[in-house]
C-alpha cells in the first residue's frame, strides 16, 4: 500500500512538471473564477469547459459545469446536498444554482480587470426555513483583479455583492477582498475575507465576518486540487468549532 501511495504521489509530480498546467502557480494556464468562495474577475475562455467539486463539512458535495461561450462571457450551473458522504438520507439542495459573468474590462498595467455577473450558488448546508445556505450565495456581484510580478505573481481582488437570499432582513450590499500569491510554477497560496455584511445578526453569522485560506496545486494539464480552512474567525453560529477543512477539485478542457 505504502509503494502503490509512492507511486501514485511521484505520477501526480512528474505530471504537473511535463503538462500543461491549471489555475495555481505562475505557469497557470487558466483565470480562476473564484479565489475560495469570493467571485473574482476571471472568466473561462470562450470554447472551454470547467468541471468542479467542493467537498465540504457536513458531507456537503457540490458539483459545477461551467462553459466558456463568448469572449469574456461565461454561464454555469451547479448542484448538490448535505449529507452526501456519511451514512444517512442526503438532504439535497432545493434549487439548482446558476452563474452568468461577463468581463467588461480587461486588465493593463494601470486598470484592473472587471466582471459583473450573478452566482445563486451559496456553500454549506441549506436551511429551507430561511430559504438561504450556511454561507449565503454572491448573487448579484462585480469583482475586480489586478495581477503584480512580485517574485512570481501577486493577485489582488476585491468584489461588492447583493445576495437574493434575505429573508433574514439583511439585504445589504456585500464587501469581499482577497489576494493570492504564488510559490513556483504550480502552487498558489490564497487568502480571502467575506465581512458579512449581509449576514451578522447572530443567527448564522456573529459578526466578525469569515476569514479563509486555502492551498491551490496545478497538478497536470487543466487539473487542481484545492485545500481551504474555512471561518478561521469561528464566525459561524451553526459552527463553534475549530475552521472547517474542504477540498476542491478542478478540471477545464477545450470543447471546440
Amino acid at each position: 500500500m505504502k509503494n502503490l501511495l509512492l507511486i501514485i504521489t511521484c505520477s501526480l509530480i512528474i505530471t504537473s512538471i511535463s503538462l500543461p498546467q491549471g489555475t495555481a502557480g505562475e505557469k497557470a494556464k487558466y483565470e480562476y473564477n473564484y479565489l475560495i468562495d469570493m467571485p473574482v474577475a476571471g472568466v473561462l475562455e470562450k470554447g472551454f469547459v470547467g468541471v468542479a467539486y467542493d467537498i465540504m463539512r457536513s458531507g456537503v458535495v457540490i458539483a459545477y459545469l461551467d462553459v466558456g461561450v463568448f469572449e469574456n462571457l461565461s454561464f454555469g450551473i451547479s448542484y448538490g446536498g448535505a449529507n452526501i458522504i456519511g451514512t444517512g438520507s442526503i438532504d439535497w439542495y432545493k434549487w439548482p444554482g446558476i452563474n452568468v459573468r461577463a468581463r467588461i474590462l480587461n486588465e493593463t498595467t494601470t486598470i484592473p480587470a472587471l466582471t459583473l455577473g450573478f452566482d445563486s450558488q451559496g456553500k454549506g448546508e441549506y436551511f429551507d426555513d430561511q430559504n438561504r445556505y450556511a454561507i449565503k450565495s454572491p448573487g448579484f456581484f462585480a469583482a475586480g483583479s489586478k495581477n503584480f510580478a512580485l517574485w512570481g505573481f501577486l493577485a489582488l481582488h476585491a468584489t461588492g455583492n447583493y445576495s437574493l437570499e434575505n429573508n433574514d432582513g439583511e439585504n445589504f450590499v456585500n464587501l469581499m477582498v482577497g489576494i493570492e500569491k504564488t510559490v513556483g510554477s504550480q502552487v498558489s497560496l490564497i487568502l480571502e475575507y467575506n465581512f458579512a455584511l449581509n449576514d451578522n445578526n447572530g443567527d448564522f453569522g456573529g459578526g466578525k465576518g469569515y476569514l479563509n485560506a486555502g492551498f491551490r496545486w496545478s497538478v497536470g494539464s487543466g487539473f487542481t486540487i484545492e485545500f481551504d480552512l474555512r471561518d478561521l474567525l469561528k464566525n459561524s453560529s451553526i459552527n463553534t468549532s475549530s475552521a472547517d477543512r474542504a477540498l476542491r477539485i478542478e478540471y477545464i478542457q477545450a470543447i471546440f
